[in-house]
């Protein structure tokens, strides 16, 4: 009976830290069936974004300092995705006026999404990490990570070395997390995996309701190849790397400004 309430607790909790996304998912299928006026779709979901952004800030679910992080992701977003619409990896079918090169700005906040998912479910379940790598180990992997997912064009994809390099850093890692009042830990790598396999289905939604379309999905919606799950999984911890990397600078200056004070 305990271990059932721990499960629920915890889904509710991951179910507040998805509150963004679900506004995403939720705009995605009602534009799809119902036509808005004056503005294109793309546009539509674009003001949605903002305006949850502001009301989640507003009303203090997410701090200013998750803001930052949260912008950085959709600046990463909207850049990974102009290029990859450019070399024909999926496309942005409908108008919008507000796009950058046939890439509608609303698309960098599916990204911001995931890093307000991570910022949210850090502070709700506080989490600590043990045996984190040396920041000089990390930094280096991410970007090796995220560029990847442009040089693979024009390279050899290293994705499985990277994930191999990702299982040997990480070995020893765990997170650990409280659920009321109980803490428990996990790997790391396997919150990696989970966390990629949810979004991967998260992206079958997406689809489903033509936030973008895959060219095998231009005729007809099919599901995303399963394939994906190492994409995502990949995106996963870059964005894990850097929320924990921009959560540890904080806590250091914060160390350092208690320590001026008390002297």
């Amino acid at each position: 009976m305990r271990a059932f309430e721990q499960l629920v607790r915890f889904g509710w909790e991951q179910a507040l830290s998805c509150l963004f996304p679900v506004v995403i998912f939720t705009s995605l299928a009602v534009t799809q069936f119902i036509s808005l006026p004056l503005l294109p779709r793309y546009d539509w979901l674009l003001i949605i974004c903002l305006f949850m952004q502001w009301a989640m800030v507003k009303s203090g679910l997410e701090t200013k300092d998750e803001l930052l992080v949260i912008t950085l992701f959709h600046f990463i977003g909207l850049a990974l995705e102009i290029f990859k619409v450019h070399m024909g990896s999926w496309s942005y079918p409908d108008d919008g006026y507000f796009k950058i090169l046939d890439v509608p700005l609303y698309s960098g906040f599916m990204y911001a999404s995931v890093a307000s998912y991570l910022c949210q479910a850090w502070r709700r379940l506080k989490i600590d990490l043990v045996n984190w790598p040396l920041f000089g180990v990390v930094v280096p992997l991410a970007v090796a990570i995220y560029l990847n997912f442009f040089t693979h064009h024009y390279w050899i994809d290293v994705r499985w070395w990277l994930f191999g390099l990702v299982i040997i850093v990480f070995f020893k890692s765990w997170v650990i997390y409280e659920v009321g009042g109980t803490r428990y830990r996990m790997p790391i790598v396997l919150s990696f995996f989970l966390i990629g396999f949810f979004i991967w289905i998260a992206e079958n939604v997406a689809t489903f309701f033509g936030a973008w379309e895959y060219p095998n999905q231009t005729e007809a919606w099919s599901l995303v190849h399963l394939g994906k799950v190492s994409s995502w999984l990949l995106l996963v911890i870059v964005s894990f790397l850097i929320v924990a990397i921009l959560k540890q600078v904080k806590e250091k200056k914060q160390g350092k400004t208690e320590l001026t004070q008390t002297m």
